[in-house]
This record gives structure tokens, sequence and C-alpha cells, in this order.
């Protein structure tokens, strides 16, 4: 009489048979958003269009953006970008004619170096109002307040 049914074996083989897992491991998926949030926090301030200068400082907060600007540099020493691209003053308003023709009807930002000559500034400004460019803003950095001292 020692044909009983052993508990937990598959057909009489003498091994047991696992139930599938049926739980999601989450560690291997938070590992990688982990990554990827690094990632990205290292590879966000290199993403900024332009050219190096000294922005002006002033009060004001930042404007919202949905796509991403035109950007027009003035150096301190007078020569003008259009993005990372150095253009003659003669042709930069043919370059932005080219592309608004293209579809783009953003705001133009025009970045002048904090000891820029201001009437550069202005001339590139009023190059850009002549040719019918509405939506011109000047770039500045934020000034942070200072603590009030006791």
């Amino acid at each position: 009489m020692a044909g009983g049914i052993q508990q937990g074996t598959s057909r009489g083989r003498g091994r047991m048979r696992r139930r599938a897992m049926a739980e999601i491991n989450v560690t291997p998926f938070v590992d990688v958003m982990l990554v990827l949030l690094i990632v990205f926090m290292v590879t966000a301030p290199l993403l900024t269009v332009g050219v190096p200068v000294d922005l002006p400082k002033t009060k004001a907060p930042a404007l919202g953006q949905d796509r991403e600007p035109l950007s027009i540099t003035v150096r301190r020493d007078g020569t003008i970008f259009l993005q990372k691209e150095q253009v003659p003053e003669a042709v930069l308003v043919d370059k932005l004619t080219a592309i608004a023709s293209n579809g783009y009807n953003q705001r133009i930002f025009v970045r002048g170096d904090d000891r820029a000559n201001y009437g550069k500034v202005m001339e590139v400004m009023g190059l850009l109002a002549s040719a019918g460019f509405t939506h011109i803003g000047l770039v500045t950095d934020v000034v942070k307040p200072k603590p009030d001292a006791p």
C-alpha cells in the first residue's frame, strides 16, 4: 500500500513545480529612471544656445516659451551672432527673413553683453523692427534679492 499521493509532486516524479511569479519587479525600472534623471540634469545646462556674454542684471522674472526662440547676440566688441553663427550686420535681416518664411513666428531674443555699446544693441533692434519683426525681447540675468540684514 505504498501507492499514496505525495503532496507537491507532479505526476509522481518527485520534483516540485513552482508557480509563475505574478508580481512586477520595479527595481530595474527605478534604476533606469534615476540614470536618466542624472543624464538630463548634467546635459540640461549644456543645451543653452548662444555665445557666452555677460548679461545685465534685472529683477524681472523669466518669460515662459513653448518653442526655442531665435537668439541674436551682440558681443562687447560689436560682433553679431545669430544663434551660434557669427553674422555680418548687412546679412542679419536676410537670414531672419529666410527663417521667417519657413513658418517661424516666435519671439526673437536680443542678448547684449553688459559692456556692449548700447547704440549697437539698439541698432540691431532697429534693424529687426524695420524688417517687420515685432516680437523682439531683450535678455537679462535675474538678480537674486539680498536678504535684509537685521
